[in-house]
Order: C-alpha cells, then sequence, then structure tokens
C-alpha cells in the first residue's frame, strides 16, 4: 500500500517528542506537510529541525492547546488543516482518594478539550472541503479503566465518546473522525516513569518494564511496550486517502490487551 499525503496539511498536537513526533514524521514520510506542535518554543523549534533533517516538509507552533486561549491562538496561526491529529495529553499514576478536584479538570482540558475546541475550529472547513481527517489517540484505558489512574481513564473515555458524536456529523461524505487507543507505549514520558519504577524497585530498566505489563496489564498479548513507530503506522493510515471506510471507530493498537471480541 502507497499512501500518499502530498498536498494534504497535518496537525499534530503535542508533537514534540514521543508517540506525537512518531506520528509527524509517519505523516511527512507520506508526504503531507506537518505542523509540529508543543507548549515550549524551544521544544517545538528543536523538533521541527529534528524532522527537518529527513527532508520533510515541517513548520511549528507553540501554543498550549489545554487552553482556549491557546487552541485561539494555534487557530490563528494555521487557519486550516486537512488532518488533525489530537494527541496532547497528560498522564500521572496516583489514587483515586489523592486526587483533587483541579486535577480532574486540568486533565480534562488537555486530554479532551484539547482536541474538542481543534476540532470545532477545523472540522467545518473539512466539510465544505469534502476532504478531512480527524483523529483522537485514546487509549485502552478509556476501556479498561486503570485503578492506578482513573482520572487519566476517565478523559480517554471520554475522547472515544466525542470521536463517535463528531463522526456522526460527517454522514455522506469525504470527512472521517476515528480514535486510536494504544497500550503502554515506551515513550519519552513512560520511559521515565519505567526508569522512576525500576530504581524503586531495584530493577533493571527491562525488568521493570516487563513486570509493569505482568502485573497492570496481564492480558496483553502482546506482552512488552509497543514501540511509539507501532502506533504511528495505525495513526498515519487511519489519516490516509486509502482508510476512506473507516469512520466512527475505535480503532486499536494495544496488544490485545482489551480482551473482547468487539
Amino acid at each position: 500500500m502507497n499512501i500518499d499525503l502530498s498536498g494534504k496539511t497535518a496537525l499534530v498536537t503535542g508533537s514534540t517528542a514521543g508517540i506525537g513526533y512518531a506520528i509527524a514524521n509517519g505523516l511527512a514520510g507520506s508526504g503531507a506537510g506537518v505542523v509540529i506542535n508543543g507548549r515550549s518554543r524551544d521544544k517545538v523549534d528543536a523538533a521541527v529541525r529534528k524532522l527537518e533533517g529527513t527532508g520533510a516538509k515541517v513548520r511549528g507552533i507553540a501554543a498550549d492547546v489545554s487552553t482556549a486561549e491557546g487552541c485561539k491562538a494555534l487557530v490563528a496561526a494555521l487557519p486550516d488543516v486537512d488532518i488533525i491529529i489530537n494527541n496532547a495529553g497528560i498522564f500521572e499514576p496516583k489514587d483515586f482518594f489523592e486526587i483533587p478536584d483541579q486535577d480532574w479538570s486540568r486533565f480534562f482540558e488537555v486530554n479532551v478539550m484539547s482536541g474538542v475546541r481543534l476540532s470545532r475550529a477545523y472540522m467545518k472547513g473539512m466539510l465544505k472541503r469534502n476532504w478531512g481527517r480527524i483523529v483522537f489517540i485514546s487509549s485502552e484505558s478509556g476501556l479498561n479503566i486503570p485503578v492506578e489512574m482513573i482520572h487519566y481513564g476517565m478523559t480517554k473515555t471520554a475522547q472515544l465518546s466525542v470521536a463517535r458524536g463528531l463522526a456522526q456529523l460527517t454522514t455522506g461524505t469525504g470527512v472521517t473522525v476515528n480514535s486510536v487507543l494504544p497500550g503502554p507505549t515506551m515513550s519519552e514520558g513512560v520511559e521515565t516513569f519505567v526508569k522512576d519504577l525500576a530504581k524503586q524497585n531495584g530493577q533493571s530498566v527491562d525488568e521493570a518494564a516487563a513486570n509493569f505489563v505482568k502485573q497492570h496489564r496481564p492480558s496483553s498479548l502482546l506482552q512488552r511496550f509497543a514501540s511509539v513507530d507501532e502506533i504511528a503506522n495505525m495513526v498515519v493510515y487511519v489519516a490516509s486517502k486509502q482508510a476512506s471506510a473507516t469512520n466512527g471507530a475505535a480503532l486499536r493498537a494495544e496488544g490485545g490487551i482489551v480482551n473482547t471480541i468487539a
């Protein structure tokens, strides 16, 4: 399959590192003009330079998409896109009884409202042009709510609802809205988390990673963390012209953790 996104502009939020950067790299490799986004100008510039080194067509916009003001500034700098990957997100293992109200609100603003605001801004243009792709990076945690971070799981379930609802607004058009559900993925942030676990438990990083999957995701068929590129591969396909019949779907890239057939 030759995925060709030449002439398309793709925005990937939270793309200075990790899954977001891997997605940006994959889209650029398929010919799309890619817009890198993050809160820090320095990190955005560094990611742009790195991607430019591959010959990609890329630019960067520093904006905090967890706020209405940040989303407004981003849209002002980039009025139209063909593809938006709502990837920006945060996670934090925390005992339910120690999660204050402000954390619930903060997680919802970052993980859910960023995608709501940007989809609201860009989707009308996609519908008018009769082509577009909106992808929410959800998680298997939206289906299997993790007891160690219930507030995170709540936001990932919410993303699935938003994506499905938006998809129903695209009936009969060339626009699609889907979610991709990664499982444990070895991004930079997760790597730091695993290193901390290893230090706490007197283990090697590999041992800590393997034990985490066995203990917290025992139903995994993969039995390891996925790589960021494995997640990006799914997202690039969903953003492609070839995925025209895939709409309103929650697509799993979680290594078989979710133990259902549908």
